[in-house]
């Protein structure tokens, strides 16, 4: 089994990455464990605060429960992963049933932020962009997919998004095997990362 970490900050085209890279790999080797999907679950709070939650902040996230569900898969166990609405900030009574696979790509903001997930990983990866392009994906997302309107994005971003990046993003980068400047557009970057897991899925063992 291969574990690859995809991460990088809010808007940098970590998902644009991770789809390009999942389309060139046998669907049937191949699954995603989106760091998203393990949220803490806020339904014991006020809708208000809810709306107001840093999810920017390595303490929203449950890694431990990640991390459980990373070495179960790594030891041939199926497990049930969490499903989490953005529109509400909770989990939801579902879950989603995840077979192990050949390769196992986890992707997230923070997934380089902690030390147990990252020796979990057989590649880390750093999808790397300008901040202002960052915030432009940013402001498209949050509206069409989250619910928000501009002014909320925005403070959002300068309240949160932008410190939470530079204080615990960013710096993940120096752990990173790999670096993917221009996010989905580079398709070189991309190329390599996809070479190295097909040539992984080639070898015995994997």
């Amino acid at each position: 089994m291969l574990i690859v970490g995809i991460a990088g900050g809010s808007g940098s085209g970590k998902t644009t990455v991770v789809r390009k890279v999942m389309e060139r790999l046998p669907q049937s080797e191949v699954v995603l464990i989106p760091q998203d999907s393990y949220y803490r679950d806020n339904s014991h709070l006020p809708l208000q605060e809810r709306q107001e939650i840093n999810f920017d902040h390595p303490r929203a996230l449950e890694f431990s429960l990640l991390i459980k569900h990373v070495r179960m898969l790594k030891e041939s166990r199926t497990i049930r992963q969490p499903v989490y609405s953005y529109l509400t900030c909770t989990r939801s009574d579902e879950t989603i049933e995840i077979e192990p696979r050949k390769v196992i790509i986890i992707e997230g903001i923070l997934i380089l932020t902690n030390k147990l997930l990252r020796e979990l990983m057989d590649i880390k990866v750093y999808v790397d962009a300008d901040a202002d392009d960052r915030l432009s994906r940013v402001i498209s997302r949050d509206i069409s997919e989250r619910g928000r309107s501009v002014d909320k994005v925005l403070e959002r971003y300068h309240k949160t998004v932008k410190p939470m990046h530079l204080q615990f993003i960013e710096p993940t980068k120096r752990y990173a095997d790999i670096i993917i400047p221009q996010g989905g557009n580079n398709k070189v970057g991309i190329n390599i990362l996809t070479g190295i897991i097909l040539n992984s899925l080639s070898s015995p063992g994997i």
